[in-house]
């Protein structure tokens, strides 16, 4: 697979050929799964509803069990009834989602895919020469004005740049990550992805799977 190669001024290069590993596929339904995962990892889950018994109203009986010509009822607290509790609300307790190791990496590999192969993603030359937050600002610029975009943008840098990473992330609308540290979920929810090529020019270009903090 091909993916385009610009440099910081937004000079198009020859396009650049990517590891064996990346390759165009229509399997997205491990990708939606990853998603999900990592997706749930963002909520909390601390919301919780009251029951039956622990609601602020009376447990009496509302009136005798027979000779009112109305349905039979137990006390205020059921939940047919406003300010009754909750039935099958959340509890406050979260259940977390998980996959292997070896699921999350082949996610991550079929989303860079579909990015790279649909234009998404382009590699960029001459990342590690930036020296101040001014000038990663001017070829951002530059680069979104070239192709037009402007949505919030995920930089992704290579491993040994994490010095860069300050240039970086004050910059608005500019999410950064190290390679290290991508996983499908940052993948997929970004509308244009600007990876170092730096990246793939190392001997080992495969993505190691993050976890996602609570």
């Amino acid at each position: 697979m091909k993916a385009k190669l610009y440099t910081l001024k937004a000079e198009a290069k020859p396009d650049f050929s990517l590891p064996k590993e990346y390759v165009k596929t229509s399997a997205i339904s491990l990708l939606a799964q990853a998603v999900r995962v990592y997706e749930d990892r963002t909520h909390f889950g601390l919301s919780r509803v009251k029951t039956r018994s622990e609601v602020n109203i009376s447990k009496k009986k509302i009136y005798k069990q027979k000779g009112t010509g109305g349905a039979r009822h137990g006390a205020k607290s059921a939940h047919i009834f406003v300010g009754g509790g909750v039935v099958h609300g959340p509890t406050g307790m979260k259940r977390d989602l998980k996959m292997p190791i070896n699921m999350k990496k082949k996610a991550l590999l079929i989303a860079l895919s579909n990015k790279f192969s649909s234009g998404k993603a382009i590699l960029i030359e001459g990342i590690n020469k930036i020296t101040k937050t001014s000038e990663a600002s001017k070829a951002l610029m530059v680069i979104k004005s070239k192709l037009e975009v402007k949505s919030k943008v995920l930089v992704v840098l290579a491993n040994s740049d994490a010095k860069i990473f300050r240039f970086f992330k004050n910059i608005k609308d500019v999410e950064v990550v190290k390679f290290s540290d991508l996983n499908a979920f940052l993948v997929f929810k970004r509308s244009l992805i600007l990876v170092d090529s730096e990246v793939f020019r190392k001997e080992t270009a495969s993505p190691k799977v993050s976890r996602v903090k609570k």
